[in-house]
């Protein structure tokens, strides 16, 4: 598979491999479902939900289990990550880099969730779009929040995390979209925590 940036590589590769092994443990999913369930009070009628850069499907698990009956897909580029993902008899994957997606039909909820952080700069603007154009009516991003652009060290890398207010962006971007709700989890909250992450649930008002 060839890719347009080295982020994508980066994460197709032995980094992403072992951001696997990392990140896999029943904590991480009880701390998606208290976030997520904080986000989904927010809709209605959320049955059709689709999540760029799934990984290995800890954000999907929890989605199993506030909305049951809920269609489900997934984008995810990591070979590895899409094998544990046949786990799920019912989820839609899409086996390519979120730069390569082309949406062909629109959910009620568009996921991305400490994905836009490791995106190629160049390319934010792309993914909001594919972002919008995959989503009827919810959007909802989770990630590093900054109000201007900085870039990060990760792990020894460079050019490989990027904070900013990507609901921001999208905001000044698309105006029929309004800010339903915002919210912050810390990397110390005493049951749920996570990695300091702030979220936006956006919506399409036209």
């Amino acid at each position: 598979m060839k890719f347009k940036t080295e982020q994508e590589a980066f994460w197709a590769g032995e980094f992403g491999n072992n951001y696997i092994e990392r990140n896999k443990s029943d904590t991480i999913v009880a701390a998606n479902i208290a976030m997520l369930s904080a986000i989904l009070k927010r809709t209605q009628n959320v049955q059709k939900i689709i999540e760029f850069g799934s990984n290995i499907g800890l954000n999907l698990e929890a989605l199993k289990v506030l909305v049951p009956n809920a269609a489900l897909s997934a984008i995810e580029i990591n070979d590895n990550a899409v094998k544990k993902l046949a786990r799920f008899s019912d989820l839609t994957v899409h086996h390519t880099s979120i730069l390569e997606f082309i949406p062909k039909e629109q959910h009620d909820l568009a996921l991305i969730k400490g994905v836009l952080i490791h995106i190629n700069p160049d390319e934010l603007d792309h993914v909001y779009q594919l972002l919008y154009q995959s989503s009827s009516r919810y959007i909802c991003l989770s990630e590093y929040y900054n109000p201007t652009p900085v870039e990060v060290n990760y792990r020894g890398h460079q050019s490989r995390l990027f904070k900013r207010d990507f609901a921001g962006e999208m905001l000044d971007k698309y105006p029929d979209l309004k800010l339903v709700d915002y919210g912050f989890v810390y990397h110390r909250d005493n049951r749920f925590p996570q990695d300091d992450m702030t979220w936006f649930l956006l919506e399409k008002i036209s």
